[in-house]
Order: C-alpha cells, then sequence, then structure tokens
C-alpha cells in the first residue's frame, strides 16, 4: 500500500507542510513556475524570514527544491512528492471506501 511505503515521518512532514494556507499557496506558485524566495516575500504580509521558514517547511517534506543562483536562492515545485501525497490520500479513501461498503453490506443483512 502506498500509505506504508511513504512512512509515517514523510506523512507527518506532508500534511504539516499542506497545513498552512501560505505553505498550500507558495507550493501552487513554484508549481507554476520556479520563483525566488525574495518574489515569494513581496506576495505576503510577513516578514522575509517568515517566508524563508515556510519555505523551509515545504523543502523538508521535499514538496519543493532550492537552487542558489547567483544572490538569489529559486524554489522549484517536486510534482513527484506532490504525486506521492496525492496517492496517499487515494489509499485512505480506499480503505474509507472498503469499510463503507463493508457497513452498507451489514445494515442490509439486518434488513
Amino acid at each position: 500500500m502506498v500509505v506504508e511505503q511513504l512512512g509515517d515521518e514523510e506523512l507527518d512532514r506532508l500534511f504539516h507542510a499542506f497545513a498552512d494556507a501560505t505553505r498550500r499557496d507558495i507550493l501552487g506558485r513554484v508549481l507554476d513556475e520556479p520563483r525566488s524566495i525574495s518574489e515569494l516575500a513581496g506576495r505576503y504580509a510577513m516578514s522575509f524570514a517568515a517566508v524563508q521558514k515556510h519555505v523551509a517547511v515545504l523543502e523538508r517534506a521535499a514538496l519543493v527544491t532550492k537552487e542558489r543562483r547567483g544572490r538569489e536562492q529559486l524554489v522549484h515545485g517536486n510534482p513527484d512528492t506532490l504525486r506521492r501525497a496525492s496517492e496517499a490520500l487515494d489509499a485512505y479513501e480506499r480503505i474509507w471506501r472498503r469499510r463503507a461498503r463493508t457497513i452498507e453490506d451489514l445494515l442490509k443483512e439486518e434488513s
């Protein structure tokens, strides 16, 4: 199962990264095209350091990578990790649907 392949620590990092609206917005922007941290920081009503911390959380979850280009750091989205997160959620949905069918079957038997 995909959920088991990821491991608890990786899932924890992914879901922690997704838990914040700013991080989700940053991820969406850098999946579209690489952005510098300076460019990202200009979009939010928070300090440059706060944006760097959000990017660090995304990087620990392997949702983004950073590339130094001169004095700037470009942030790139990692669609492979995003795909793995989607597969993990799909696996949880399959578990849930299987359990729902089991409950439905049990209720039909009692009727």
